[in-house]
């Protein structure tokens, strides 16, 4: 059966967060992240208040009715950045709004098909926010394929987690004509 993306907003975004919780679940219990049920729980009970954010676009992928890979994000409006952030990022960054992208997981199975790259270009899509950003762990393989794809870093910030990792923060230009297939 074919791959179904969906994008979906506010309120319309709970239908997926039980398979959302439960992929989430399974791909950070992986190294290098090892997240345990506290994380899970902490990441199951921030997905209304998240829903909620300015901005807030969740895109899915499902095969069968089953999750297979999901990304979101809301909008950081001019000024904000990650609050345990080490520092301010660049004035360009800081003064413009950006869309923080908050979570980007492929079940390990589905990974190297092309899954991860279109959400992440759906969610990106025609964003009004300049920049995008979001909290890569070093270790990941997720981290290389940012670099990849032309973020780069503007700080680190430690998850709130005793024993979180330090975490790069990253930025995407937007209006960057090599980012625009994005």
């Amino acid at each position: 059966m074919a791959l179904i993306y969906t994008t979906s907003h506010g309120d319309d975004a709970a239908r997926f967060f039980r398979p959302l919780v439960e992929l989430y679940e399974h791909v950070y219990s992986e190294p290098p992240y090892e997240e345990g049920p506290a994380q899970v729980a902490r990441f199951r009970d921030s997905l209304p208040g998240e829903a909620g954010r300015l901005g807030f676009r969740l895109v899915t992928a499902t095969e069968d009715s089953s999750l297979v890979g999901g990304a979101y994000g809301w909008t950081m409006l001019p000024f904000d950045w990650w609050s345990r952030a080490d520092g301010e990022p660049p004035a360009e960054v800081r003064e413009a709004s950006k869309f923080a992208v908050m979570e980007w997981i492929v079940h390990p199975g589905r990974r190297g098909k092309g899954i991860g790259a279109e959400l992440m270009r759906r969610l990106l899509a025609r964003q009004p926010a300049r920049y995008a950003t979001l909290a890569s762990d070093p270790r990941s393989h997720a981290r290389k394929v940012y670099a990849r794809n032309g973020w780069w870093q503007a700080g680190t910030s430690r998850m709130p987690w005793e024993g979180g990792p330090v975490m790069d923060l990253l930025v995407l230009d937007l209006l960057d004509e090599a980012v625009q297939g994005v």
